[in-house]
C-alpha cells in the first residue's frame, strides 16, 4: 500500500503538489492520471525518497522509503528507462542492482525472461530501443520481487504487442496481490488496465475512485436509435428524454436521460419496430477532460 498524507513540495515559488492525500490499496492496478504539469512525477519521486517533501509524508507499507534497508525488496519502480549506464549489458544493470540490494544473483536471469530479454542479455543496455529500454527497466523494478511496484508511462514506446503484454502483467501482478501504480497519458489504455484511478490537477487531488465510477460521474449515457418508425418514437420521447438530430446517413438518432430498456419497452408497448438500439456509453478520455479542464496549464487556440 502507497498512503500520502498532506503531501506538498514547493520548488521556490512554485508550488508542485499541494496539500495530497491518497492512498494505492494492494490487489488492484491504480492509474495516476492528470494534465502536463499536474504533479505527477513529483509525487512518484517523493515516494520514492528522491525529492524531500515540504510538508506532509508519504509512506510505503506504512514506511518511509528512505528507512527502508534493501527498497528492492519492497518496492519496485520505472521512472526513467533510460536510466541505465550505456555501457553496460542488460544483465550487468541487473546483477549491480542485485548486489546493491543482496538479491540472489539467480534472480537476474529469472526477471530477464520474464521480460523476454534473455537473448540480448549480454547487448549493451544504450544500443537498445525505448520498448527494449522499457522491459529492462521493468525486469529492475521486479528484481526484488515486492509488493508494490510503481510504473512512470510503462508503455511508451512498446508495441501493440508489448502494450498488450504489459497490461495483462500488471493486472497479473495485481492478482497476486500486489499495489500496482501507474502514471500515463494513454487515456484508452488507461481504461482498459486500471481498476481505479488517482486524478489530480495543479498538484491537488481532482479524484480517488474506480474508473468506472469515474466515467459514469463526468460523462453523460447515451443510447443510439434506429428505426424506420423514427418520427413517431422520437414524439413519444419528447418530454421524457432529450433527443439529438439524427446526423448518421442511416437515419439513427441519440437519446440522452434515459436507457435502452426504458426505450425498448416504450417502442414495444406501441407496436414501434427497432433496427437498433445500442448504449453509448461515456469514454474516460471524456471524463478525463471534463475534469480537469481548469487545471490544464497551456490552452491551445480553438
Amino acid at each position: 500500500m502507497i498512503e500520502a498524507t498532506g503531501l506538498t513540495k514547493h520548488y521556490g515559488g512554485t508550488v508542485a503538489v499541494d496539500d495530497l492525500s491518497f492512498a494505492v490499496q494492494p490487489g488492484r492496478v491504480t492509474g495516476f492520471l492528470g494534465p502536463n504539469g499536474a504533479g505527477k512525477s513529483t509525487t512518484m519521486r517523493m515516494v520514492l525518497g528522491l525529492d524531500h517533501p515540504t510538508r506532509g509524508r508519504v509512506t510505503v507499507d506504512g514506511r518511509d522509503y528512505r528507512s527502508l534497508h534493501r527498497p528492492l525488496h519492497v518496492v519496485g519502480a520505472l521512472l526513467d528507462a533510460k536510466w541505465v549506464h550505456p555501457n553496460r549489458s542488460a544483465r550487468a544493470h541487473l546483477q549491480w542492482l542485485a548486489r546493491s540490494n543482496e538479491i540472489p544473483a539467480k534472480r537476474v536471469d529469472e526477471v530477464l525472461d520474464l521480460v523476454g530479454l534473455t537473448p540480448v542479455a549480454k547487448r549493451r543496455a544504450g544500443s537498445f530501443s525505448l520498448g527494449m529500454s522499457q522491459r529492462l527497466g521493468i525486469a529492475g523494478a521486479l528484481l526484488g520481487d515486492p509488493k508494490v511496484l510503481m510504473f512512470d508511462e510503462p508503455v511508451n514506446g512498446l508495441d501493440p504487442e508489448g502494450i498488450l503484454w504489459i497490461r495483462q502483467f500488471m493486472h497479473r501482478l495485481a492478482d497476486e496481490g500486489r499495489t500496482v501504480f501507474v502514471s500515463s497519458h494513454l487515456l484508452s489504455e488507461m481504461a482498459q488496465t486500471a481498476q481505479d484511478l488517482i486524478v489530480i490537477g495543479r498538484g491537488r487531488l481532482i479524484a480517488q475512485t474506480s474508473t468506472a465510477q469515474f466515467i459514469k460521474d463526468a460523462t453523460e449515457d447515451a443510447v443510439r436509435v434506429r428505426s424506420p418508425q423514427a418520427d413517431r418514437l422520437r414524439e413519444l420521447l419528447a418530454g421524457r428524454a432529450r433527443v439529438a438530430e439524427a446526423a448518421a446517413e442511416d437515419g439513427a438518432f441519440v437519446v440522452h436521460g434515459v436507457d435502452s430498456s426504458f426505450i425498448g419497452e416504450l417502442a414495444a408497448s406501441h407496436g414501434i419496430t427497432l433496427h437498433e438500439l445500442s448504449p453509448q456509453l461515456g469514454s474516460l478520455e471524456e471524463a478525463f477532460m471534463q475534469l480537469t479542464k481548469e487545471s490544464v496549464e497551456y490552452h491551445a487556440a480553438d
